[in-house]
């Protein structure tokens, strides 16, 4: 054999799954034909329904490190007398951890497979929280923090890409948002078990989605579409058979990702940064980053991960319940979304969302502008006070709707499979780093003027409006394939 041979034999080798998809689906589909409910699986839902479930443990964990800070906030600083930077500055932590995983996650994943790569994402998350719980000063608190990002920023990547790579396209809109609503889910159970247990336990019982998450990637296929482009085209075609039923005829779209994937290994089998340039790689890679800028630019992150401080500001007495209150709210919302993005349309549901938040917001900074001009007993304070929690309110829900779960389902859709690696790393990286940005400056900017803070969180909700009216395509009922060849 020549050392070409040898060569090509390795790097084939090297692109192998991390963990491989796994036989568990042959001795499935064996046990549907004598029982008889083969026809329960040929609907195609019930295999990436259960494929979603366990990736959705990620999102969790996502949200439980999001909502952690918030009803945590006093205790920690009393326990570990930090000041209210120092304290930011570990709220932040976790965003600045996450940039670094956003520009591993693409290469990660495309290396070594989306369950891989979801693999090494667990690993840190289950390390920081468990540093958290033992921290005594803030070297232990601040390093926890960086780990737990870390992973969760693989995890904000890769859990969407996945999803939609393996859900049908009736489907997708619908499976994509459960990404958020588990984010959601997650950020109302910190919430939640804030109010009952300390701190330190708060954070052991925040390792316990990954715990599950470990075990859970054996039991489910590799993306289909990652196989097909990594040549795998035995695995790749036992992969989406499982995902679509074993009874179902899976030729069309076999074909479908045969095509489009040859096409793009021809076009360019190595996409550097030169290549964004061109339309078909810019124009998607505008609209993923724009929309991940502009959801954190909103403001979002600031009121989720300091809404006791907000509630309290605004004269809320038990601000922790009300903050659980408002977690449990952007999980009906968010659920609320699922069901709707796959019949309303994404582009319906962003304007709504960017127009409810913008309206929501210039009613809370009103209300807060006001405060400062009336007295502290008076009703009109208390039905200010009021009208600023509605507002939040209506601007989580608003959020909820649409710019919380539509900008990772887009940015999953549109990126062409040859630059998705590289595309989803800086996109998920512009991301995070706006989210390190509006978190380490919301306490701050709140302390300044909480009505100036909800001003300028209005001002980019407006802009959002424009820039979903003038930029991003409507990618419901179309296929990946036919989402690429929009852009060519």
């Amino acid at each position: 054999m020549s050392s070409r041979d040898d060569t090509e034999e390795a790097r084939n080798e090297l692109r192998r799954p991390f963990m491989h998809t796994g036989s568990w689906y042959r001795m499935g589909s064996r046990q549907s034909s004598m029982m008889g409910s083969s026809q329960v699986i040929k609907d195609n839902s019930i295999s990436v329904l259960a494929c979603v479930l366990i990736i959705a443990l990620g999102p969790i964990q996502f949200g439980f490190t999001c909502g952690y800070s918030s009803p945590t906030q006093a205790a920690i600083i009393k326990d570990l007398g930090l000041t209210v930077s120092e304290y930011s500055v570990f709220g932040s932590l976790s965003n600045v951890g996450a940039m670094v995983g956003a520009i591993a996650s693409g290469q990660i994943a495309e290396y070594i497979g989306r369950k891989g790569s979801l693999m090494i994402a667990a690993i840190p998350n289950i390390i920081g929280w468990l540093c958290i719980s033992f921290a005594e000063d803030t070297s232990f608190l601040y390093m926890g923090r960086l780990l737990e990002g870390f992973g969760v920023g693989i995890i904000s990547y890769t859990v969407p890409v996945y999803i939609a790579e393996i859900a049908p396209q009736n489907m997708r809109g619908g499976l994509g948002s459960v990404n958020q609503l588990s984010v959601t889910i997650g950020i109302m159970l910190a919430y939640l078990l804030g109010l009952f247990v300390p701190w330190r336990i708060l954070a052991v019982l925040g390792t316990l989605p990954c715990i599950v998450l470990i075990p859970g990637l054996f039991f489910i296929p590799e993306s289909p579409r990652w196989l097909a482009k990594m040549g795998m085209t035995d695995d790749f075609e036992t992969s989406l058979q499982v995902l679509r039923g074993f009874e179902t005829d899976i030729t069309v779209e076999v074909n479908e990702i045969k095509r489009s994937v040859g096409t793009s290994t021809k076009r360019s089998s190595t996409v550097r940064f030169v290549d964004l340039k061109r339309r078909r790689y810019y124009f998607p890679l505008m609209v993923g980053i724009g929309l991940l800028v502009l959801q954190q630019l909103g403001g979002i992150n600031g009121v989720l991960f300091y809404s006791s401080t907000i509630f309290e500001s605004a004269g809320v007495t038990s601000s922790n319940a009300a903050t659980f209150g408002v977690g449990a709210i952007q999980v009906v919302a968010t659920a609320i979304s699922t069901w709707l993005v796959d019949k309303a349309g994404r582009r319906l549901l962003l304007t709504i969302s960017s127009v409810g938040m913008t309206i929501s917001l210039v009613i809370v900074a009103a209300a807060f502008y006001l405060k400062e001009f009336v007295s502290h007993d008076s009703d009109m304070y208390s039905m200010l006070s009021i009208l600023s929690v509605v507002g939040v309110v209506a601007m989580v829900v608003s959020f909820s709707l649409g710019m919380g779960p539509i900008p990772w389902l887009i940015m999953s859709e549109i990126l062409p499979v040859n630059i998705k690696g590289l595309a989803g790393s800086i996109a998920t990286l512009a991301n995070w780093f706006i989210s390190w940005l509006i978190t380490m400056t919301a306490n701050l900017l709140l302390a300044w003027s909480s009505g100036g803070t909800f001003t300028l969180y209005g001002l980019v909700c407006a802009f959002t409006v424009v820039f979903v009216t003038l930029w991003v395509p409507e990618t419901k009922g179309k296929t990946l394939e036919e989402l690429q060849a929009l852009f060519r």
